[in-house]
This record gives structure tokens, C-alpha cells and sequence, in this order.
């Protein structure tokens, strides 16, 4: 199949949704298909909306031969009224892969309703849609709210994309490792808020009950951290008490999270995110937010908590109980552990999403008039 995906930003970055866009991409390319991604500059909301108006950019797709259009849906707001003027002049469906609906986070009213008419409008102009959670799939169709069949499937980011070997006697013997509680924080930029929050929450804790190793892709040095990063690192030992580890290779990953024990995830606004079971594929309990799909995969006070997002104060009674509580951390980390070994791998769900393609590709072909087939 010749396949077009189009995403914003970097497809290789920390954010769990460009990851599983990026599995995708390595699976089309196993079974032989021809991927072309086409990045669009995440500029901001303002300048997305402009991308309507590209006339360019809209040639480009009107003279694509594509067998399908993937569209990550977070472009939304560059393609809502570009696809409405594109479907009558291109031969080939639009597929959305949706992992959160936008304007059910939590906005102020007149920014909610300007995005969920926007998002509908999106929406409307997809031919099928993949899901990346259950949640996902509900909200689309509470938004399209219409008779007209359009295909969609549910497929899970993935479990295996990090090589784990570790087992129910390492997983006891990190927990009951004398010393401070090592956390694990995982988020890209659009999470910087929640970093803050845990930051904050850490800060209320004793500094020798604790150390955070920070996995971002935003940088976080010198006066970029002081611009980005609240002052109250500044009140803290940040090279004993802190380490910024980037955008590690899966090697160093597998390290990182080999030698923490929680892991902070607060995979944005509903996403479910694939760091998520990833971390708990090492053993780690994981404190995801309540928003959105995270209860897919997070049962709360069974393998690890979701709470209420950017709240420190119960983010530092949670952790205050891991650090004092070391038999209730070992529970977490097994029964995380335990969720990891039912999870689909990556194998799986892309598979599952390929086969999907083909039969979208093959039911357009039918549909289509002879002098487009």
C-alpha cells in the first residue's frame, strides 16, 4: 500500500502518541508498504489553523497517490476545513488515529466549546478512525453522533518495545532496597506542568527520602531550566536529588528503569500512553492522572494511583506512603508487573491495525467508479 501520515512535530519524541504513530510506521514498512510522513510545524494552535489556508500543502495532497491518508487526529486544527475541500478531489480515504479528544481536558467553557466544534468538524471528514483506547473510540462517536457507518477499531500502544527480563524476585528485592525511593518521571513538554507539580510535591519530603531521575524531551539546562523549571529547584540539591536524562536510547531505558521503583506518568490530557505499561513491564507501579483512558490500564491502590492532575499535595501523600511503606510498594510493583504480562505487544496491535487498512483500502476500492479503480 503507498500510505501518507501526516503528524505533528518530531515522530520520534517522548510523547507516547508519536510512539505509537512511529510503531505503525515500522510495521507498514515491515510488510512492505510505502510510508511517506509528512511532519507539520507544532508552532502552536494559532499557526495550525493557518495550515488551512496552504495552498501548497493542499496541491500536494490533491496530487498524492495514495492508497490512504493517515492523519495523527492532535493535527486537527491544521486539517479541519483542508480535508473538507480534499475529499471531493482525491480518491483515497481519510483515516484518523485518535488518542484523546482535545476538548474534553479540562478547559475554560468558551475554549472547550471552540475546540469541540473544531474537533467535530475533523472528525466529519474521516472515513475510519484507529483508537488507541476504548475511551478514545466512545468519544469520537459521542462526537460524530451520526448514522453514517464509518469503520473503527481499537488497538493498544504496545508492551514490548523495551526489552525486559525482569522477574518477581528482582522486583522484591528493588522494593526492599534500604535508602531513598527512587521515582522515575516520563513526559515531553506538553507535560512540563505536572513536572512542576511532582517537583513541588517531592520538595515537601525530607531530600535524603528521595531521588527523581527526569525523562523529557524538553530541554532542561542552564537558562532554558530556569526559564521552563520553577524556582524551587533552585532550593534543592539538583545533582544529587535530580538527574535529567533527556531523550535516552532504549538501552539507557531499560537502565533508568531497572533502577527506580515508581514511575510518575501523567501521559497528557487522556492519552493512553504506551510509557505507561512500558514502566510497568519493569515492575514499576505507575501514578498516571484520572483523566481519560489511564483507567484502562492504572487500577487505582492495585498497581499504582491516578490522581487529580497537577496537584501536588496528594502526589506527596502518596509517595510519603511508597517511602514508609515498602511491603504496599512491592504489592504495586508486582501487581503492575502482573498487567504488563496481559498487555498486546506491539506486534499484535500493529498487525491488527494493517489488516484494518487493508479492508478500509479494499472497501473504497469497491465503492469507488470504475474510472478511479
Amino acid at each position: 500500500m503507498r500510505i501518507g501520515l501526516i503528524v505533528n512535530g518530531r515522530l520520534h519524541s517522548v510523547s507516547s502518541g508519536h510512539l505509537y504513530d512511529a510503531q505503525l510506521v515500522s510495521c507498514l514498512y515491515e510488510e512492505g508498504d510505502d510510508v511517506e510522513v509528512i511532519s507539520l510545524s507544532d508552532a502552536g494552535f494559532t499557526q495550525s489553523l493557518k495550515q488551512n489556508l496552504n495552498r501548497a500543502f493542499f496541491d500536494n495532497l490533491r496530487r498524492a497517490n495514495f492508497d490512504l491518508l493517515l492523519q495523527d487526529a492532535r493535527t486537527y486544527p491544521a486539517l479541519f476545513w483542508l480535508n473538507q475541500r480534499l475529499q471531493p478531489e482525491t480518491p483515497f480515504p481519510i483515516v484518523s488515529i485518535v488518542h484523546a479528544v482535545q476538548h474534553e481536558a479540562e478547559w475554560l467553557p468558551w475554549l472547550k466549546f471552540g475546540y469541540r466544534k473544531l474537533e467535530q468538524r475533523y472528525f466529519e471528514t474521516a472515513d475510519a478512525f484507529i483508537c488507541s483506547s476504548r475511551m478514545a473510540r466512545v468519544s469520537v462517536e459521542k462526537l460524530l453522533n451520526d448514522t453514517q457507518e464509518r469503520p473503527s477499531m481499537v488497538a493498544y500502544p504496545g508492551s514490548n518495545r523495551l526489552p525486559s527480563s525482569i522477574s518477581p524476585h528482582d522486583i522484591v528485592s528493588r522494593a526492599q532496597k534500604p535508602g531513598p525511593l527512587h521515582v522515575v518521571f516520563v513526559g515531553g513538554y506538553e507535560q512540563r506542568q505536572a513536572l512542576f507539580s511532582l517537583v513541588t510535591a517531592l520538595n515537601y519530603l525530607p531530600s535524603h527520602q528521595w531521588h527523581l531521575d527526569v525523562i523529557s524531551d524538553f530541554v532542561v539546562e542552564s537558562r532554558t531550566r530556569r526559564r521552563w523549571l520553577p524556582p524551587m529547584l533552585d532550593m534543592i540539591d539538583t545533582q544529587q536529588n535530580v538527574t535529567f536524562c533527556g531523550t535516552p536510547t532504549k538501552e539507557a531505558i531499560v537502565e533508568i528503569y531497572q533502577r527506580n521503583q515508581v514511575a510518575v506518568i501523567p501521559d497528557g490530557d487522556g492519552v493512553l500512553g504506551a510509557s505507561i505499561i512500558e514502566a510497568m513491564s519493569f515492575g514499576l507501579p505507575v501514578i498516571g492522572t484520572t483523566r481519560g483512558a489511564t483507567r484502562e490500564i492504572i487500577q487505582h491502590g492495585r498497581n499504582g494511583y491516578r490522581l487529580t492532575a497537577n496537584n501536588s499535595i496528594p502526589m506527596a501523600r502518596h509517595l510519603a506512603l511508597l517511602i514508609s511503606n515498602r511491603r504496599l510498594l512491592l504489592r504495586l510493583g508486582l501487581e503492575a508487573h502482573k498487567r504488563y504480562q496481559t498487555h498486546p505487544t506491539w506486534n499484535e496491535s500493529m498487525n491488527a491495525i494493517r489488516d484494518f487498512l487493508v479492508e478500509v483500502v479494499n472497501r473504497n476500492h469497491s465503492l469507488a467508479p470504475a474510472d478511479q479503480q
